[in-house]
Formats: structure tokens, sequence, C-alpha cells
């Protein structure tokens, strides 16, 4: 349950696929050209993320640089534009970190990870030593999100700064 819960806060479980209702209508070839794809791309996406859980970062980060490239706005962008971050953070390289959860909050202001990104930032600006950037960011997180799980842990990082 534990390992559950922490995979659901950081977004690591697996993203629901589209409903097959949303490809009624459409030839079966067609249908099957675009069910294809997207698993070739989740296929790329979760041997990344494998490479991540081992630990493999520097190599993890490159894998899902080339998803990028690949998938520049495809459905698990977002989530492989966070992690390119959380190999950066994990590797205790906070500016860079800083900078690739930007692209997160930037390039997907739609996607799931961005309460995530801005709560990591917080964590990074913290780590450095900066412990006004932190507040502000922790700050717009709570605003932001307030009934989220990162919200609270910005709370809590909030308290511990004053």
């Amino acid at each position: 349950f534990r390992v559950e819960y922490i995979e659901s806060f950081i977004g690591v479980s697996k993203k629901e696929a589209p409903s097959a209702a949303k490809e009624e209508g459409k030839p079966a070839a067609a249908a099957g050209a675009a069910a294809e794809a997207r698993s070739d791309r989740e296929a790329v996406y979760q041997a990344a993320y494998k490479t991540f859980k081992e630990g493999k970062y520097a190599q993890s980060r490159e894998e899902f640089t080339k998803f990028l490239k690949q998938y520049p706005k495809g459905e698990y962008s977002d989530n492989a534009q966070f992690w390119i971050g959380e190999c950066y953070y994990l590797e205790g390289n906070y500016e860079k970190a800083i900078l690739e959860y930007e692209k997160v909050i930037k390039n997907f202001p739609k996607g799931g990870k961005n309460p995530d990104a801005m709560l990591k930032q917080g964590l990074a600006f913290q780590k450095l030593g900066d412990k006004q950037s932190a507040k502000l960011i922790f700050q717009q997180v709570t605003k932001k999100y307030p009934s989220s799980n990162q919200a609270k842990i910005a709370k809590a990082k909030l308290k511990e700064i004053k």
C-alpha cells in the first residue's frame, strides 16, 4: 500500500490508455495503427522509466531525452520531462533539475506533473540554500494546487523555513 501511495503521489503509476470508444468510427486499420504507435510510445517510455528505477540516472536521462525528441507532445511527454529533472535532482545537480522542472511547467501547462515539478523546484532551491526562492515556490504550490498532496508538503516545508 505504501509503495502504491508513493508511486501515485510522484506520478509513476501507469497512465490509463485512452478508451476504445474514442476510436470508434475510425477504420480498423487506422485504429490499429494508432494503437500500435501508442504501444510503441509506451514501450519506449517504460524502458526509460525502468532504467530510472534501476538508479542509472545518466542513462535514463538520455533515454527520456530521446523519447521527447521522438514524441515531443505525446501522452507521456510531460512525465518524461519530469523524470529528466528527477535524474538531475537525484544526482545532486539541483540547478539543472530546477531548469528541467521549469520545462514541465512551461511546456505542459495542463499536464499532471505540474504540482510535482513545482514542489521539486522548491525542494531543489532549498537544497541549494536559497530559502527565499524555495519559500516563493512553496507558496505558489499551496496557492495554485491547494487541495493536493504537494500543497500539504509545501505547507510543511514553509513551516520549516520560517
